[in-house]
C-alpha cells in the first residue's frame, strides 16, 4: 500500500509549528545514554536489516521474520507469544508499575521486483496461493520497521533502571493487505493473550524524505482504503469465432474505463475519493477467450458516505456491462470485499507531546506538525480492536540520503523515488535514526516530566 502521498505533502509544507511551552519527559543525559546504546548497536541492526531486505515475505507469509523477531525479543527477556493472525508476534516486557505502551511494526513486502543494484537487494520469487509466481521486495520500508522495533527494543532493556511500566511491542503481518492488523484482533490478540489495555499506541513508517526529518502530525492522516475483487463471467471459446463467445475481457475493460466516472461525475468535487484498478487478470492463450476475467480495484476515502457511493457504483456498472454483453443474472459479476481500514487519525495531543523529544534529538526544523491528510492508508489502528479510547498517532520518518534527495529537488522532482517503486532505498543511516526516533519516543512515554 502506498504512502508516498504523505511524502508528497511532507515536502510540500516542510513546515514547523513553534515550540510549545510542553517540558520533554526525556533528559538530556538519559537521551545521550540511549543514542549511546544505539550506537553501539548500529552494526548489528544494520545487518539484521540486510538480512531481512534480503528474504522479504508477502502478506501471511512472514514465517521468517515472525521467527527473527520472536528469537530476538526472546532473548532479551520478553514473554513473547507467535502465530496470532497467522504470522503475528506480540512480546510484552514488564518493568514495574507505570504506563502500558504498545508499539507495532508490519513485517510484510510488496510483490515487486527490486532494481537498486544494492548488493544486498532482494532477488527473491514466490509461488501465490492463485499459482502465479511472484516477485518479492521490501519497497515500503517494512523491513527498516522491524529493524528499528528490534534496536528500540534492546535499548529499552539496556535501560530498564531508566523508566517502568509494561512495554507492548506487535509485529504485524499483511499490512500491505490491509488484512494483518483485523486478523490478529480476530484471533484474539485482545481476547486469548491477556494483553492489557495500553496507555498509549504509536507506530512508524518510512518516507523517501530526508533522513532526519519526521512528521508528528495531529488530525486525520491517511484515508479508509478497501480491496475489492470483481470477477467477470463469461463464455469461453475460440478467438476467431467472437460471436459463439461472452467475452468477460471485453466486459472487464468497459467496466474499469467506466468506473472512472464514478468519482467524476458521483462524488462531490470536494470529498476525497480515489478509485485505482491494480491488476486485470484473464486468460493465457492469443487466441482463446476465458471464461472468467478478474479486476482487483483498491478505493480510498475519508467519509463512509464516499465509500458507500464508490462499492455501489462499482457494482452497478459491473452488473450493467454485463448484461449489456447477454450474460443472464444467475452469472453478474461477483464482487468480493477483502482487506478493508476505516481513516487513521492521529491523536493531537500525543503527537504534540512527541514531537517535544523528538525535536531534542533531531532539531526544530526537522520535526514537521502540520502534515495535511494523504490518501495513503493504513490498518495500524485497527490493531486496539475494542480499546478505541485508546490514544494513537503514527510517526512518519525520512530515510532518503540527503544529497540523494537534494540532487532529486535540484532536477526538478518531488522526489527521489517512491513507496512500492523498484528503486526505492532505506538509507543505511536511517537505521540508527529510526531507532532512535522509536526509542526517544519510549522514554517520553515512560518518562517523567522533567521540569516538575
Amino acid at each position: 500500500m502506498s504512502r508516498h502521498a504523505l511524502a508528497l505533502a511532507l515536502i510540500a509544507t516542510l513546515t514547523v509549528s513553534p515550540l510549545w511551552a510542553q517540558q520533554s519527559h526525556v533528559p538530556p543525559p538519559l537521551m545521550q545514554e540511549a543514542n549511546k546504546e544505539i550506537d553501539g548497536d548500529t552494526a548489528r541492526l544494520t545487518a539484521i536489516f540486510k538480512d531481512i531486505h534480503q528474504h522479504p515475505e508477502l502478506g501471511f507469509m512472514e514465517k521468517r521474520t515472525a521467527a527473527i523477531v520472536a528469537k530476538e525479543l526472546k532473548d532479551l527477556g520478553f514473554d513473547v507469544k507467535t502465530g496470532i493472525g497467522k504470522t503475528g508476534v506480540v512480546a510484552v516486557l514488564k518493568n514495574g508499575a507505570g504506563p502500558i505502551v504498545m508499539y507495532r511494526a508490519d513485517m510484510d513486502a510488496n510483490a515487486v521486483e527490486e532494481a537498486t543494484g544494492l548488493p544486498y537487494a532482494s532477488k527473491e520469487r514466490v509461488l501465490r496461493a492463485d499459482g502465479t509466481e511472484s516477485p518479492v521486495a521490501h519497497m515500503c520500508g517494512h523491513d527498516a520497521h522491524v529493524t528499528w522495533m528490534l534496536g528500540m527494543a534492546k535499548a529499552m532493556v539496556s535501560m530498564k533502571k531508566e523508566w517502568s511500566g509494561t512495554l507492548i511491542l506487535v509485529a504485524q503481518p499483511a499490512e500491505e493487505l490491509i488484512e494483518g492488523a483485523q486478523a490478529m484482533v480476530n484471533d484474539g490478540l485482545w481476547t486469548k493473550y491477556g494483553l492489557p489495555k495500553p496507555d498509549y499506541f504509536i507506530g512508524m513508517h518510512t518516507a523517501p524524505g530526508p533522513l532526519g526529518m519526521v512528521v508528528s502530525s495531529g488530525g486525520p492522516k491517511m484515508a479508509g482504503t478497501d480491496q475489492i475483487d470483481i470477477l467477470f463471467k463469461g463464455v469461453g471459446g475460440h478467438g476467431s469465432m467472437p460471436q459463439l463467445t461472452k467475452d468477460p475481457v471485453l466486459m472487464a475493460a468497459y467496466a474499469v474505463v467506466e468506473y472512472q466516472a464514478i468519482v467524476s461525475r458521483v462524488i462531490e468535487p470536494q470529498q476525497t475519493a480515489v478509485l485505482t484498478v491494480g491488476s486485470i487478470q484473464a486468460g493465457v492463450d492469443n487466441n482463446v477467450i476465458p471464461e472468467t476475467a478478474l479486476v482487483k480495484a483498491n478505493l480510498r476515502w475519508y467519509d463512509p458516505k464516499v465509500r458507500e457511493q464508490m462499492i455501489a457504483g462499482i457494482r452497478n456498472v459491473s452488473n450493467g456491462v454485463a448484461r449489456t454483453y447477454g450474460m443472464p443474472e444467475n452469472q453478474l459479476p461477483v464482487i468480493t470485499m477483502k482487506g478493508s481500514s476505516t481513516p487513521l487519525i492521529n491523536d493531537d495531543a500525543l503527537s504534540n507531546r512527541l514531537a517535544v523529544p523528538l525535536r531534542q534529538l533531531l532539531g526544530d526544523k526537522n520535526v514537521v506538525t502540520n502534515l495535511p491528510p494523504a490518501t495513503g492508508s493504513e490498518d495500524v489502528h485497527l490493531l486496539l480492536g475494542p480499546n478505541k479510547d485508546v490514544p494513537f498517532t503514527f510517526l512518519i520518518v525520512g530515510v532518503a540520503d540527503p544529497d540523494v534527495f537534494a540532487k532529486a529537488r535540484k532536477e526538478g522532482k518531488m522526489l527521489p523515488y517512491s513507496a512500492h517503486n523498484p528503486n526505492f532505498i532505506v538509507d543505511l543511516k536511517a537505521i540508527p535514526v529510526g531507532t532512535k526516533v522509536a526509542t526517544t519516543s519510549m522514554l517520553e512515554l515512560f518518562g517523567k516530566n522533567t521540569s516538575s
